[in-house]
């Protein structure tokens, strides 16, 4: 392990000056500008609309029929995305071209939700001020998750943006660039790679980064290696969570025969999900870790009549992420109970329940705080001191399972390492 990425610090604690994920608009004027030093090579063209009418950049270097799509900020609340994006960009200018061989890089695939996000990119880094700004939208509003094609909903301007570029792009590889807040490293594959799963792993070796070896997102998943999944077929997920991989845009660039990578490094790093060992006495851990999320989601929902019915072009979206996840706990308490408490459970998965049974309070709390802030009266005035004080057990709690910062430049370094090696093992 790196010096850089085992350092250890408080999470509320400021991180170096020096480090910072990019804006959006700093992203986009990034391509702009290396469309302006490699005419030859690189162009930037806007490709559609978010459903606020924000630009959608992608920034494409060389042509062929071989293609690789990067897909930056799928989550917003998830900026290495962008910043890999770029520096991918970077990378494949700073080589020879590939005879026919074309990388394209969608620079944020949710502009509308960065901007709701974007105020803690101005510093410091730490992760209180990171839930001050915090925002993350409800599954039916991220755009890689598709409707149901016989449902009501139709997809959203930038899930047609997507998918009409892989229509039109044909990619080989899909690279969809995520990052979770707390955790480990891990891939998720809609096809078997196997040479990929030993550089992924020695590339977050180098930075530091524990490999999440049981993870909460790719519950019942094939894990063929450590930190490596397999998108189940459909109907075969087990997640307690409405979310269905069959239904995505990652799944999607198999009508094309592509294969897809969903690359996650986390922010604050856990330690413990690295650790396959049998976990001591799961009923204890999972009773706690129930009680923890329900106690809390109680004392959030009753903070709900206290959020204003009238607000800002935020309120919409950030009231329905808040009742989303509000409904979503009783369904993970209920599986951990069901499912997790008599099994013989790793350590890694017993540490991804405590990591969820706090940070779905903290994001919920967090996001509460930002619909009530202009509130007046002494009603509102308890409601945020009932949701500050969630707030800060939360992080306490995150605190306490070791969470330490991982440099925004070693993620962003892993991420693009991660990109090349599922290029190379599957372009000519």
């Amino acid at each position: 392990m790196t010096d850089t990425g085992r350092r250890t610090r408080r999470i509320d604690s400021p991180c170096n000056d020096t480090e910072s994920y990019p804006t959006v608009a700093r992203a986009i004027a990034a391509a702009r500008g290396l469309a302006r030093r490699h005419p030859g090579r690189c162009r930037v063209r806007e490709v559609g609309r978010s459903r606020a009418g924000r630009p959608l950049v992608l920034l494409s270097v060389d042509d062929g029929e071989h293609t690789v799509l990067v897909v930056g900020g799928p989550h917003p609340n998830e900026p290495v995305g962008l910043a890999a994006a770029v520096r991918l960009a970077e990378q494949a200018l700073a080589q020879p071209p590939r005879p026919g061989v074309g990388w394209h890089v969608l620079l944020c695939l949710d502009p509308d939700g960065a901007a709701l996000n974007e105020g803690w990119l101005n510093g410091p880094l730490t992760a209180a001020r990171h839930y001050e700004h915090f925002f993350r939208p409800a599954f039916h509003e991220q755009p890689e998750l598709l409707p149901h094609p016989d449902g009501p909903l139709a997809p959203m301007p930038e899930s047609r943006v997507l998918t009409g570029l892989i229509d039109e792009l044909r990619p080989v590889l899909q690279c969809s660039l995520h990052g979770v807040d707390f955790g480990g490293a891990f891939v998720q594959l809609t096809r078997p790679l196997p040479a990929l799963a030993g550089r992924f792993a020695r590339s977050a070796a180098r930075g530091g980064i524990p490999l999440d070896v049981d993870s909460y997102d790719a519950l019942g998943w094939a894990s063929p290696a450590p930190g490596t999944y397999l998108m189940p077929p459909p109907g075969r997920s087990r997640q307690p969570l409405p979310d269905r991989p069959e239904l995505s845009t990652w799944a999607y660039a198999g009508r094309h025969g592509g294969t897809t990578a969903v690359l996650e490094v986390p922010m604050w790093a856990v330690d413990a999900v690295g650790d396959h060992r049998p976990a001591p006495d799961v009923a204890a851990a999972m009773a706690a870790c129930a009680d923890r999320l329900r106690s809390r989601v109680a004392e959030l929902t009753a903070l709900l009549p206290q959020v204003p019915t009238h607000a800002g072009v935020a309120y919409g979206p950030l009231l329905r992420s808040v009742e989303f996840n509000l409904a979503v706990c009783p369904p993970v308490v209920d599986d951990w109970l069901a499912n997790w408490s008599t099994a013989a459970l790793s350590v890694s998965r017993v540490t991804t329940a405590r990591i969820v049974a706090e940070r779905l309070p903290l994001r919920i709390a967090a996001m509460l705080l930002r619909l009530l802030a202009d509130s007046g009266g002494p009603a509102a005035d308890a409601a945020r001191v009932r949701a500050r004080g969630v707030a800060a057990a939360s992080l306490e709690g995150l605190q306490r399972l070791g969470a330490r910062w991982v440099p925004v430049e070693t993620q962003v370094a892993h991420q693009t390492r991660a990109v090349l090696a599922a290029a190379d093992l599957l372009l000519p």
